[in-house]
């Protein structure tokens, strides 16, 4: 188990060990955050997206790589939602989804897929089985973020799902840490569902 973690690093370069080190502290940070409905779940996201989108870049996991930059620009605008205030009042308390935001969450995962196919096109990225799990997870996050924004519980079903099918593909290709990251998001996600859901009974 060791050796899995390790092999994977043995020829990245210090400045990229730092760089993940850093994303995988500010991601469960974010996630941690997120959990207690504390608005710092965006600032500490951004840290992470922004460094792991760079990581994902140059290692060439296009899929991977749109999934965060779109969470960077989700941070921006979950920032933004969740500080507005009503007379100092939260004007954005925990809820469900109706009947039209689980149709856009629809439309947005089958968007979301056929974009990142598109973009593996046309950077001429030969599609692998692994890529086709990039894209439902693509999907599938795509989708999560936008509900988080707008504080619904259903956020959370969809990370733990998202996660489930990340975690194995991360292992399979030997990035030890962004897998034990995304084990971690999902124990998190699991006890954040758990607590909105008391809230919202």
């Amino acid at each position: 188990m060791i050796d899995f973690f390790l092999n994977a690093y043995k020829n990245a370069s210090t400045t990229q060990i730092i760089l993940e080190f850093i994303a995988f502290v500010f991601g469960i940070a974010s996630v941690w955050f997120a959990r207690k409905e504390n608005i710092l779940v965006y600032p500490t996201g951004l840290v992470a997206t922004i460094i792991t989108t760079y990581l994902l870049f140059i290692a060439g996991y296009l899929g991977d790589m749109m999934i965060n930059f779109y969470f960077s620009i989700m941070s921006i605008y979950g920032w933004f939602n969740w500080s507005r205030k009503n007379n100092t009042k939260d004007n954005l308390p925990i809820s469900r989804t109706n009947d039209k935001q689980k149709a856009i969450g629809i439309l947005l995962f089958l968007i979301t897929i056929i974009v990142v196919f598109c973009i593996y096109n046309y950077f001429d990225y030969k599609i692998k089985t692994e890529n086709y799990f990039d894209m439902l997870a693509a999907g599938i996050f795509f989708t999560a973020m936008w509900y988080m924004a707008l504080k619904k519980i259903e956020n959370w079903i969809l990370w733990i799902i998202g996660n489930l099918i990340v975690i194995p593909l991360y292992a399979y290709r030997e990035l030890g840490m962004l897998s034990l990251q995304y084990i971690i998001f999902t124990i998190l996600a699991v006890w954040a569902y758990l607590e909105w859901r008391k809230i919202l009974k």
